[in-house]
């Protein structure tokens, strides 16, 4: 709507390339942009050297020749010149302008579509250029998915052996056709050897089992070396889960290579590298990066896509919801984690496409079989008994415990991050990783819930106990003399491999979590999902087998006694361990909707919706009971990303004014005037400061504001005009009014840059509550507005001046103030208590005495928005 109202006023917005690149952390935040009109009709002369004003005497010479007061100027502007339009690394862009300039060359191709059948087979191919992107991108990250998880799972059983008889077989895969395999020891087969039995000769006794061990180590550790020197020298986006990253980028940042084809090669290759490692993190979080960086290549196809970073960002979010598609098998789960938890904008289009993208994926992965069980779901369960209303007490405390498990890990995880970050361990990260590698090796090897692969034990405690199931955990239905059939009382006491499996699961719960904590934010490949949901699994079996217990030895208890029949199989473990996984899932990253539909999708358990509803919120708002920020929140923050969180809340009572700079303490704005400054003090200016924009006012007088111009703009008009035209000198007048201003005849001929103006800038009044001002930034993508009162430019508010004003309202938390506050009347800075404006003169400062500021003293530093005279950094 906003942008349609400005493309009628003959508006459009474009954008520059900051002259000086961001280079520090400081300036990971500027990313301030301002408004051009290019699409002005009378004006569209950068050089006026024709149609003088009437009663201007300005007269134009050249050579020796007569005067003429009709030379016709070339319009360069309307030239492509190179530069504009795009962005620099670390800048966000002008989602505005980018919906305005989608929408021009949308009406350019309609009108030109019924000239030609070229003209409308352009058309045609435009309009379905969106479905071919988002079906590459489907295609591209099922492929690699599959890819992924066929060599992360042979390569996670090398560390413990070798199939003879085909070496590129995984366990299981070796010992399928082997008729010499038993029940009770199905995972054994002549063709699968181990470590031992190939060097020592020996499958048995304490040698073999030291082998075993060393050899389990060798390989963690190689793994883990090789992963993490190839994301050292080659790609070093390619580390971490990639989704706080994605979240940035589709909010409307750049960052230039994090979705490159280095980045998606090295990442396919080390989150392979890093998952065999046996390091407590998994491969669904980089593979939304993965799938991410697959769009991104593929949007490069299409100029629709590749010249408009907005247009881009609708096909990153398609992406996003295939790379959960496939990393989970939950096509649905992804597009509702896409518009849930990362994307910035989501139309109604891009939810077809991202439905489209996670089908298509979801349908390459099935293709492919990876898991060789002919389903797409990841931990597919079937249960046979239907859940009762008492359990929802323990379901409920399942929740509790993912609430303060995630509010838990947010903490120690980001407090070891920002050590990692301000101490010289940061700067060592291939030892970094190697130690905590031997570290989980180690622990990990001599207890079997930790030494096996994290999705295969999150498999085996979901599963429901049956005849068939050989796991410690189903001792006591399955050890009946053999025979393998169930008695009449299925709630059998537990036998001690059950208890023993108990104390194995409840250690591998605090390696689990301890050792999580250290591994997420390693420079490597690494994903936060299945670990939290394996610390959550164990959690609830453990629950589900005490709930078991308790219904066996106390069955007349009147919880047990009104729903659960004599002899009747009442309770069920692994809906436990399912409901426990979701509750620690959604306590870490705060997700709730897509959370749900992701474990029923990724298990089957449909009728299972309302126990994992009331987990997911319970987590939810136990965890925000500590702090609303999810995991993925809490790294932006950590990394300095300029990202406004559209989740979070702004209550305070602030105003405009109070946040803008140049604050009332500061010395005045330094802006431009419209019809009073030379070449020479503009380049002054351009030379002397790095700032990005200035506001533009009438005169010294009136200040009164009639637009905004970009430091770039200027620079590239001035140096065309030089280039294309003669006549312009240091000392030729520089206007931004449709007409030249009065000259004497001797003058120069003037340079006339109203092309280039942003005429309608977003401005707020000093009065505007802060919520509002945070909510346009939010909602419209602002990187910058101007404050003014009555007209009257004051100041400027830039998206990193509501970042740094909402982290010093969370450090100190502003008193609500009274209500006769918002009925005060306040002037601004440029007027007095009585409400009579001051002497203008000292309220806005023209440029020419800005060269005069400089020699006094006045320091210019970089920063985005506007210079002050004093070089103070708005």
């Amino acid at each position: 709507m906003e942008s349609e109202q400005l493309y009628h006023r003959g508006y459009c917005r474009n954008s520059y390339n900051s002259i000086a690149s961001a280079s520090s952390d400081e300036e990971l935040l500027d990313g301030a942009g301002v408004i051009m009109d290019f699409h002005t009709t009378e004006d569209d002369n950068l050089l006026d050297g024709d149609a003088a004003s009437p009663g201007s005497n300005y007269a134009m010479t050249n050579g020796g020749g007569a005067a003429s007061s009709s030379t016709h100027l070339l319009d360069f502007l309307e030239e492509p010149i190179p530069g504009v339009g795009t962005y620099d690394d670390f800048h966000t862009i002008d989602w505005v302008r980018e919906k305005c300039k989608d929408r021009e060359r949308h009406r350019k191709i309609n009108s030109k579509k019924k000239e030609s059948a070229w003209e409308f087979t352009k058309s045609l191919y435009d309009a379905w250029s969106g479905w071919l992107v988002v079906t590459l991108t489907g295609l591209a990250s099922g492929a690699l998915a599959g890819l992924i998880d066929i060599a992360a799972d042979w390569m996670n059983d090398l560390k413990e052996g070798v199939c003879l008889s085909a070496m590129w077989f995984n366990h299981e895969q070796c010992c399928w056709t082997s008729n010499e395999t038993t029940f009770a020891e199905r995972d054994k087969c002549p063709q699968w050897k181990s470590w031992a039995e190939l060097i020592l000769g020996q499958a048995e006794g304490p040698g073999s089992y030291i082998m075993n061990y060393f050899m389990y180590i060798y390989w963690a550790l190689s793994f883990a070396f090789l992963a993490v020197c190839l994301v050292k020298v080659f790609a070093p986006y390619a580390c971490g889960s990639g989704i706080p990253e994605i979240k940035t980028i589709l909010s409307g940042f750049i960052i230039r290579g994090y979705l490159g084809k280095w980045t998606l090669m090295i990442k396919t290759i080390t989150l392979v590298l890093a998952v065999a490692s046996g390091l407590s993190l998994g491969k669904e979080g980089p593979l939304v990066h993965v799938a991410c960086c697959c769009g991104n290549i593929f949007s490069y196809l299409f100029p629709k896509y590749s010249k408009n970073e907005a247009k881009k960002r609708e096909v990153l979010s398609a992406a996003s919801a295939a790379g959960v598609s496939v990393a989970f098998g939950a096509p649905i789960g992804g597009v509702l984690f896409s518009l849930e938890e990362v994307s910035y904008y989501f139309p109604l289009k891009t939810l077809w496409r991202s439905f489209f993208a996670a089908l298509v994926a979801a349908f390459v992965l099935r293709s492919i079989n990876p898991f060789g069980n002919s389903r797409l779901v990841l931990f597919y369960v079937e249960y046979h008994t239907p859940w009762y209303l008492f359990e929802l007490i323990p379901f409920i405390l399942l929740g509790v415990f993912g609430g303060l498990w995630g509010a838990f890990f947010i903490r120690a995880n980001i407090a070891w991050c920002r050590r990692r970050k301000l101490t010289r361990f940061g700067k060592y990260p291939v030892l970094e990783v190697i130690l905590v590698a031997a570290i989980t090796a180690v622990v990990a090897f001599p207890n079997p819930y930790t030494r096996q692969n994290t999705s295969e034990l999150i498999k085996e405690l979901f599963t429901d106990c049956g005849p068939l199931e050989s796991s410690q955990l189903c001792q006591y239905r399955s050890q009946m003399n053999g025979s393998r059939a169930f008695t009449d009382d299925p709630n059998r006491p537990a036998e001690p491999g059950v208890y023993s499996a108990m104390w194995q699961l409840c250690l591998a719960l605090i390696f689990k979590i301890i050792m999580t904590i250290f591994t997420f934010g390693l420079k490597v490949p690494s994903g936060l999902f299945i670990p939290s949901m394996a610390i959550g699994a164990i959690a609830g079996r453990i629950v589900g087998i005490a709930m078991e217990q308790l219904a066996y030895y106390h069955h007349d208890w009147f919880l047990f006694k009104e729903w659960c029949e004599v002899g009747a199989d009442c309770i069920t473990p692994g809906l436990y361990a399912m409901v426990g996984a979701a509750a620690c899932l959604g306590g870490v990253t705060r997700m709730t909707v897509s959370l749900v539909v992701i474990v029923f999708e990724l298990t089957g358990g449909l009728e299972y919706i309302v126990p994992l509803m009331a987990a997911v919120m319970t987590s939810k708002w136990v965890g925000d009971a500590f702090g609303r920020e999810g995991i993925y929140e809490a790294h932006i923050r950590l990394n300095g990303y300029p990202f406004l969180d559209a989740k979070e809340e702004f209550t305070h009572t602030t105003l405009a004014r109070d946040v803008m700079r140049p604050r009332s303490s500061d010395p005045p704005l330094a802006v431009l005037t419209q019809d009073d400054l030379t070449v020479e003090e503009l380049q002054a200016v351009i030379n002397e400061t790095s700032y990005n924009g200035f506001p533009v006012i009438v005169s010294k007088e009136s200040q009164r504001l009639v637009g905004f111009a970009l430091r770039r703009d200027i620079t590239i008009a001035i140096e065309n005009a030089r280039r294309k035209q003669e006549g312009i000198m240091l000392n030729s007048r520089v206007y931004f009014t449709q007409h030249a201003p009065t000259l004497p005849a001797d003058s120069p001929r003037p340079l006339k840059l109203r092309s280039i103006l942003d005429m309608s800038p977003f401005t707020v009044t000093d009065h505007t509550p802060m919520e509002i001002v945070v909510d346009i930034f939010r909602k419209l993508g602002l990187r910058q507005c101007l404050v003014t009162h009555n007209g009257i430019v004051l100041g400027i508010i830039t998206k990193k001046n509501i970042l740094e004003h909402l982290e010093e309202l969370k450090q100190h938390t502003e008193p609500l103030a009274p209500s006769w506050y918002y009925h005060k009347k306040r002037y601004p800075p440029s007027h007095g208590s009585n409400g009579k404006p001051r002497s203008r003169v000292h309220h806005v400062q023209l440029i020419r005495s800005f060269q005069e500021s400089v020699e006094e003293g006045g320091d210019n530093s970089e920063e985005e928005g506007v210079c002050l005279l004093n070089g103070s950094s708005l």
